[in-house]
């Protein structure tokens, strides 16, 4: 069965580390969870950092927001502390959500699918392994969240770069998996920008899809813009957003347009 191949183990996060920190009348600051996970898809284990809301364990169940990119040196801190500031009560757009941060083994394996640019294939070898991260997702990472914490069943994800390469492939492919989708400088230039010249037959599933790109040179502009064009006409159903932040570049516009996707997915309750 799958889940007797699937184990956790739940700290505090940073707790070890900052144990042999603390001086004697301070306490660890938790911000969340870190669970380990088997993957027989990816045959590894992989981790999870995981916040919990205010008051997780009197309510009954939240939605799940999946980050890409979710190592704790990576986009998993500022992002928690967005979905946090955004439950506020004074500030109420978002619903309490649970927090996944999917931690990197190898993200150019991971968010790829294979390329037929020999160059790439020499550069970059252990691409192309998007096919079986996106099963990991959908057999053993939603499932064990499902089974493991308090959800309801509403679920994002969030991608920049080549996580919104990844983003992309997941919508395209499994839209299902997801009802929102944030989609942040994705690098849809991977492989002569084959993804954007996939036939897409419209969304029957209700969707809300955030876009933002920053002044990041014309192909990376351009590509984010066409992905806006193909969705719109697809999503009968759902909701679509594209945004140009014009005085944000490749490196810093993760954190606003995060910020701003969040407002957008809000107006849509």
């Amino acid at each position: 069965m799958l889940y007797r191949s699937l184990f956790f183990v739940a700290l505090l996060f940073f707790s070890t580390a900052l144990s042999a920190q603390t001086k004697e009348g301070e306490k660890v600051f938790p911000l969340g969870i870190i669970r380990q996970v088997h993957s027989v898809e990816l045959n590894e284990n992989r981790t999870l950092n995981i916040y919990l809301p205010e008051g997780y364990h009197k309510d009954s169940s939240y939605p799940v927001i999946y980050l890409l990119d979710g190592s704790a040196d990576e986009d998993f801190i500022h992002v928690a502390g967005l979905v946090q500031f955004y439950n506020f009560p004074w500030v109420n757009v978002l619903p309490k959500s649970i927090v996944v941060g999917i931690a990197n083994v190898d993200r150019r394996r991971d968010f790829t699918f294979p390329t037929t640019i020999e160059k790439d294939k020499r550069d970059f070898p252990t691409t192309g392994g998007s096919e079986k991260f996106i099963r990991f997702i959908e057999k053993e990472l939603q499932p064990f969240i499902n089974q493991s914490l308090k959800t309801n069943g509403s679920n994002m994800l969030i991608g920049q770069s080549l996580g919104g390469l990844l983003a992309t492939e997941v919508l395209f492919k499994k839209p299902e998996l997801f009802s929102q989708y944030i989609i942040v400088s994705p690098s849809l230039w991977w492989d002569k920008e084959s993804l954007l010249k996939t036939k897409l037959s419209a969304f029957e599933n209700k969707l809300s899809v955030y876009i933002a790109v920053g002044k990041e040179g014309k192909i990376m502009e351009e590509d984010a813009k066409a992905l806006h064009e193909l969705l719109k006409t697809k999503l009968i159903n759902g909701t679509i957003q594209f945004e140009y932040i014009s005085n944000k570049e490749h490196g810093n516009i993760f954190h606003q347009a995060v910020a701003n996707a969040f407002e957008f997915i809000g107006t849509q309750k």
